[in-house]
């Protein structure tokens, strides 16, 4: 076989490929046996036809049709082998010359990854936030707990901004009433301006039973976009009490005695999160300084193929959190040409990331252990919920284990990275990554290994949840504040949607 690479540009190529007519002997016996199982020739039984009944009756064609197609894969693979190329995506093939009993000539056109070397990158230096808990951080934590544990008791009076109505919602567009957008005993915060435009202002200042009708624009169902009549009428007024800042409100939120160790816990707990998140800032800018360095050509069709897969995350994300892309542009203030140039610009660097790191990787000799694979499966196993066989054999089925190896490649390059430079927070401290790892594991006897900004954003927001299941613990144990259980787990709930929209803005 002789094959050709003629570069088109720097990150496509063209491989032209001769093969020599008895290299296809292998696959013409296998495509003229597939045949013979297939046809039905008087006399012969399936699977027995002789190959000269099949050129006459089926045709010499169809078998070299048959033999190139099952052969191709294979010849291509070859080809790419040799020519010691670093293919992206399915190339384009076409054959050339197919002379029965002489020759067989095919060309494919592939986007590869460009040629290129890292350069040094020991010594670089990066700096990232210091690791502080503040005083104001400690003390919204608390606060967002007491929010969790807060009553509402009904007042006589008016609706003020910050109180919790009862109310019933009706809408018409002209004399036609709207269904989806009516409701019924909706517990609504005024002043949350969660709900339809104008609504907080109608709710001001009205008593339980009366009513009062605005015009505002609807936001979901099937009249989303149009103007409607909206009348709201309050059933009750509720104000909320916040539990006061003691040693009982302690023993009811967690499983400290005193608000003194509630405080000190959640200090610790913050203190394990910014450090986290330090050392997450740390690989990314390590990778930023290291990309500074590298000036690549990317292929178009691989950018295009990043920013299609964002845009689908995005979409996903958004749903899952209700949001359309329209709410999200006008909550970001960006329009839709600055979001798409984000994601395009966010993209190229994802894609240069990865074929930096991938020839870091080669460059280092790297490789990827059957227990790292496994560790990696684990781990993904545990976030998603699912058992680690049931990972393992999907991603197995799907042809993904590949995926998997340039993934776990990839991170030990960039950890590589990481171990030779100079990080220092903005006090200018050198941060010693291995020490921090090795304290972060000692409080937790687990091993943290944090991978990028969004797995750093997971960790603490698990942290942060994990603080409110604590006090939902707490509350569901003392069976004689039932109460406090029930709200504590539908403030968990509202966090969890909370986290949810937020990380889809982050992904975006």
């Amino acid at each position: 076989m002789k094959t050709d690479v003629e570069e088109l540009t720097p990150t496509r190529v063209k491989l032209t490929v001769e093969v020599p007519f008895d290299e296809l002997k292998p696959n013409l016996d296998k495509a003229y046996k597939e045949i013979s199982q297939q046809v039905r020739i008087k006399g012969f039984r399936p699977g027995k036809v002789p190959a000269p009944l099949i050129d006459k009756y089926v045709g010499r064609g169809a078998v070299l049709q048959e033999a190139v197609n099952d052969a191709l894969p294979e010849l291509y693979g070859r080809a790419v082998e040799e020519s010691e190329l670093f293919v992206l995506g399915q190339p384009d093939v076409e054959v050339t010359e197919l002379e029965d009993g002489t020759q067989f000539a095919f060309t494919a056109e592939v986007d590869i990854r460009p040629k290129f070397d890292v350069p040094d990158y020991d010594g670089l230096e990066v700096t990232v936030e210091d690791a502080e808990v503040t005083d104001d951080q400690i003390a919204e934590t608390i606060d967002n707990l007491r929010e969790r544990f807060a009553s509402l008791t009904t007042a006589e009076r008016a609706v003020e901004e910050g109180d919790f109505a009862t109310i019933d919602l009706a809408a018409k567009i002209g004399d036609e009433e709207v269904e989806d957008a009516s409701t019924s005993g909706y517990s609504y915060e005024v002043g949350s301006k969660s709900a339809v435009e104008g609504l907080d202002d109608a709710l001001v200042g009205l008593s339980a039973g009366e009513s009062k009708t605005f015009t505002s624009t609807l936001v979901g169902g099937e009249h989303a976009g149009e103007e409607a009549e909206i009348t709201a009428t309050v059933q009750s007024v509720k104000v909320k009490n916040l539990p006061e800042l003691d040693d009982d409100f302690a023993q009811m939120a967690s499983e400290f005695d005193t608000i003194d160790e509630l405080r000190e816990d959640v200090q610790t707990r913050l203190g394990r999160q910014v450090k986290m998140q330090q050392l997450s800032d740390a690989r990314d800018k390590a990778l930023e300084a290291l990309l500074e360095k590298v000036e690549i050509p990317l292929p178009d069709k691989v950018v295009e193929e990043e920013i299609s897969r964002r845009n689908q995350q995005l979409e996903q994300q958004l749903q899952m959190a209700g949001m359309t892309k329209e709410d999200y542009l006008k909550d970001e203030e960006k329009s839709e040409e600055e979001f798409d140039k984000e994601v395009a610009d966010a993209a190229a660097l994802a894609v240069k990331g990865g074929f930096v790191l991938d020839q870091l990787a080669v460059q280092e000799e790297l490789g990827v252990e059957n227990e790292e694979l496994s560790e990696y499966v684990v781990t993904q196993a545990m976030q998603m919920g699912v058992q680690p066989q049931q990972l393992a054999q999907y991603l197995t089925e799907n042809n993904q284990l590949p995926a998997i190896v340039s993934e776990v490649l990839r991170s030990k390059a960039l950890n590589l990275v990481v171990e030779n430079v100079v990080i220092k927070d903005e006090s200018g401290n050198v941060i010693d990554v291995d020490a921090v790892r090795t304290e972060l594991n000692g409080e937790t006897g687990e091993t943290i290994e944090v991978e990028s900004e969004a797995d750093a954003e997971a960790e603490v927001a698990a942290e942060a949840q994990e603080i409110a299941d604590d006090a939902e613990d707490a509350a569901e144990a003392d069976a004689a504040d039932a109460k406090a259980a029930e709200e504590a787990n539908a403030a968990a709930a509202e966090a969890v949607d909370a986290e949810e929209a937020a990380e889809a803005k982050k992904d975006a």
